[in-house]
């Protein structure tokens, strides 16, 4: 049983019975003395595809839905339509652009340790690695001497994803990227 404060983006749990995945946090620190953290979550229905907001504290227990994970691999997209591949079974799972909703920018071929959640062996939605490894397509030139500064510039990645990156960074670079925060966290 997860508490608030262990919810990540792509968790399943079970609110009054039915099956929600997490699809976004929004962590809300009060100033005042003696209160506490809050977290307003985002879910979407596993099945209808309904949404939910709900707000909980962090030391509120959840119950993890009743579905089954596996381990799978990114293969391809076609159209709106990604595929997954189990990488002990090498069964096929395929899944809507609506499903990955923000996930998609952080998908390359042959992208590994993706979760599959699986409920009733029909694909509900995935959990990304912590970190993924993501090529520079398009930034401006590095300044000599830049590396002291803290001053950061913006990155085009290959799937076309934005982020911000420390001035020195070059185009072509192989950079780590959060896929919780979206943010850079260094160079691969």
């Amino acid at each position: 049983m997860p508490k608030a404060n262990e919810l990540k983006q792509g968790t399943a749990i079970e609110i009054n019975g039915e099956p929600y995945v997490v699809k976004h946090i929004d962590v809300r620190n009060p100033t005042s003395r003696g209160a506490t953290t809050l977290y307003k979550v985002r879910f979407t229905h596993m099945k209808t595809k309904q949404k939910l907001d709900e707000t909980f504290k962090s030391d509120d227990m959840l119950k993890a839905a009743d579905c089954s994970r596996c381990n799978v691999q990114f293969s391809y997209q076609d159209g709106d339509t990604y595929y997954f591949m189990n990488s002990e079974t090498y069964d096929q799972y395929a899944l809507a652009a609506d499903d990955l909703e923000g996930q998609t920018l952080y998908l390359t071929d042959g992208l590994e340790g993706i979760i599959m959640l699986l409920m009733d062996d029909a694909p509900l939605g995935i959990q990304l690695p912590t970190t993924v490894n993501l090529q520079i397509v398009e930034t401006p030139p590095s300044m000599k001497g830049s590396s002291a500064t803290k001053r950061t510039k913006t990155a085009k990645l290959t799937t076309g994803l934005e982020v911000q990156i420390p001035e020195y960074i070059e185009s072509g670079e192989i950079i780590k990227v959060n896929t919780e925060t979206g943010d850079f966290t260094s160079r691969a």
